[in-house]
């Protein structure tokens, strides 16, 4: 798979991913420059990244909702109420 980026390793923090999520809530695919405004609420991310990064998360969801990614089997963590 080909970067569509220029600069950044790709990889996203916790943090940032946090950031991404409470900007893609405030910034609407209505909002004017919404990739750039998201880039900028995120910080050190171009607009092409976190379009690119919107466009992953649209993928999985789809894989989830198909059922083509199996639920984790979490352990029972002995705190059952």
């Amino acid at each position: 798979m080909a970067s569509m980026s220029s600069r950044g390793s790709g990889s996203w923090t916790a943090k940032e991913n946090k950031a991404f999520e409470k900007a893609l809530a405030v910034y609407d695919r209505d909002t004017p420059d919404r990739w750039q405004n998201i880039a900028r609420a995120v910080g050190g991310k171009t607009a092409e990244e976190v379009k690119r990064q919107y466009e992953i998360l649209v993928e999985d969801v789809k894989h989830i909702e198909q059922g083509q990614v199996p639920y984790p089997n979490y352990k029972n963590s002995g705190k059952n109420k």
